[in-house]
C-alpha cells in the first residue's frame, strides 16, 4: 500500500481507513508491472483525484444527465434481534433467495425485511443465506473477524501469483500505451473487481472479451460504468454447442478471467490451454467460505470495516475490539476492495504475462477481496476525525454519444484511473461501453 497518499490533504475518499493509499497504491502498481514488464521509465505517481473518481465511478456515472442508484432497496445494513446485518440483493435471483430464506413473498416491501431481519439473530441470517445461496453477513468487529472460521488462510497479501507445470508459447510484450496489444483475455466475470482487471487490460492494448451467460442478465447501468474498451457476448456454458464454442474462445487465450466462485467455471466443462495465465477473483480466502458468495460491501461488515467506519452519536467509529451496542454501521467512500483487487490483479496478470515470454509457463493469479480487507485494516495512517470525502471535479470524467436500446444517449464516466502508461498520457479508454451481450463470440483477430 502507497503510504504516501493521505487523503488529509484534499479531502478525497477521506475515511477512517487510509482508503486513498489503497487506492492510490493499487493503481500505481499497474504503471509499476507495465514498467518492469517494457523496460519503460516508472510513470509519474497517480493523480489522487482522477483515482478517487475512479474508485467512486458509479457515483459519477450519468446516462442522459441521470445517476444511477447503485444499491436496491433489499440490500443495505438491517438491524437484527442482536447487532446487524448487511445483505446485498441488487441481482433478481439474490433477492428472491433473500426474501424466500425469511419467509418473504417475492413482492415484500422494504419495511418486511426490516421488521422480519429484527426477529432473526445476525448469524442466524448469515447461516441461513449461507446455506440458501442468498448474500448476507453479520456485522463484526474486527477482532470478531480475527477469530472467525469464515476468515480462512487470510493475509495481508491481496493477490498471489503461483507458477504452474505446464508450458505454452509465450507472446513478448510491447512498448507505449498499449503494450498488451496483442493479447487476448477472455472475461467471465461481472460486478465489479474482475469488470475493473479486465477494463484495466483492455487500457493496456489486451483484446478482451467478455462472456455472460444468456439468462443471467448484467445489471445495465454497471456495464456502462466498466465495459469499457471490451466486447461482450452471451453464451450459456451448459449448452454443449456453447460450451464447445467457449472453449474454441479458451484455447486462443492468453489469459483467462473469472470472477465466480472457485471450481464453479470449471465444473461446467472448460479446459486451460497450457501456458495461459489464469486470473481469479473471489470474495472470500480458502477455507469455509471460500464456496460462499460475497460482494465489496458484504467483506466490509464481515471484517469489522463496517463498525471501523459506522458511528456512535454522530462520533467517529468505534475502536476496534469495541461491542456493537449503540453503533450505526458505516462503509467506505468507496467499494474500494473491489477497485483495489481490479488494479492488483490487472497488474499480477501484466508480471505473469512479462514472466510466460521469458520462461513459457502458466501462472495462476488469485485476488481475494477479504485480503484487501485485511491489508487495508492493517495499514497505518487511520484518521478518526475525517471530514466528509470530497467529490472529484469535471476534469476527471469524459463524455459519449453511444448507442442503447435502440437509440443515442449521453454517457459520462470517469477517466481511467491511470494518467500515463508507458510514458505517454492517457485520458481516456479505447472505446465506451456499448450495449452488454451485443457482440458475437469471436477474437477480433
Amino acid at each position: 500500500m502507497d503510504g504516501t497518499a493521505s487523503s488529509g490533504a484534499h479531502g478525497f475518499l477521506a475515511a477512517t481507513l487510509p482508503v486513498l493509499a489503497l487506492a492510490v497504491g493499487s493503481v500505481r502498481a499497474v504503471g509499476d508491472a507495465v514498467a518492469r514488464a517494457t523496460g519503460a521509465a516508472p510513470s509519474a505517481p497517480p493523480d489522487p483525484e482522477r483515482v478517487a473518481a475512479a474508485f467512486t465511478s458509479d457515483r459519477l456515472l450519468r446516462v442522459d444527465g441521470a445517476p444511477v442508484d447503485g444499491f436496491a432497496p433489499m440490500s443495505g445494513f438491517f438491524r437484527a434481534s442482536d447487532g446487524w446485518v448487511r445483505t446485498h440483493a441488487n441481482y433478481p435471483h439474490h433477492r428472491e433467495r433473500l426474501l424466500h430464506l425469511l419467509g418473504l413473498p417475492d413482492d415484500a416491501a422494504r419495511d418486511a425485511l426490516i421488521d422480519r431481519v429484527g426477529r432473526w439473530s445476525a448469524q442466524d441470517v448469515e447461516v441461513a443465506a449461507g446455506d440458501a445461496g442468498a448474500v448476507a453477513a453479520r456485522v463484526r468487529t474486527e477482532a470478531e473477524w480475527g477469530a472467525c472460521a469464515g476468515r480462512g488462510a487470510g493475509s495481508a497479501v491481496p493477490v498471489r501469483t503461483e507458477v504452474r507445470d505446464d508450458v505454452g508459447p509465450g507472446r513478448a510484450l510491447g512498448r507505449g500505451p498499449r503494450p498488451l496489444a496483442g493479447v487476448r483475455v477472455l472475461d467471465l466475470t461481472r460486478v465489479i473487481a474482475g469488470p475493473v482487471a479486465t477494463r484495466t487490460l483492455a487500457l493496456l492494448g489486451a483484446d478482451v472479451l467478455r462472456v455472460d451467460p444468456r439468462g443471467l442478465p448484467e445489471i445495465g447501468w454497471q456495464h456502462l460504468d466498466s465495459g469499457q474498451g471490451k466486447r461482450s457476448t452471451l453464451l450459456d456454458l451448459r449448452d454443449a454447442g456453447d460450451l464447445a464454442r467457449a472453449q474454441e474462445l479458451l484455447d486462443g487465450a492468453d489469459v483467462l478471467v473469472t470472477g465466480y466462485r472457485p471450481g464453479a467455471v470449471e465444473a461446467l466443462g472448460l479446459r486451460l490451454p497450457d501456458g495461459a495465465v489464469r486470473a481469479r477473483v473471489a470474495a472470500w480466502d480458502d477455507g469455509p467460505w471460500s464456496g460462499r458468495r460475497g460482494f465489496d460491501s458484504i467483506v466490509q461488515a464481515a471484517s469489522g470495516i463496517a463498525l471501523v467506519e459506522g458511528s456512535r452519536d454522530g462520533t467517529a467509529g468505534p475502536p476496534a475490539d469495541a461491542a456493537p451496542d449503540g453503533v450505526s454501521p458505516g462503509a467506505l467512500p468507496a467499494q474500494a476492495l473491489d477497485h483495489a483487487t481490479g488494479y492488483l490483479v490487472a497488474a499480477a496478470v501484466v508480471d505473469a504475462l512479462a514472466d510466460r515470454a521469458a520462461d513459457g509457463h502458466g501462472r495462476d493469479v488469485d485476488g481475494v477481496l477479504a485480503r484487501t480487507a485485511t491489508a487495508l485494516l492493517a495499514a497505518p495512517g487511520r484518521d478518526p476525525g475525517h471530514g466528509a470525502a470530497r467529490t472529484p471535479g469535471a476534469r476527471c470524467v469524459v463524455g459519449h454519444r453511444v448507442p442503447l436500446d435502440g437509440r443515442e444517449v449521453e454517457l459520462v464516466t470517469a477517466r481511467p484511473a491511470p494518467g500515463a502508461i508507458g510514458g505517454e498520457r492517457v485520458d481516456d479508454y479505447p472505446a465506451p461501453a456499448h450495449a452488454w451481450g451485443s457482440d458475437p463470440p469471436r477474437w477480433s483477430a
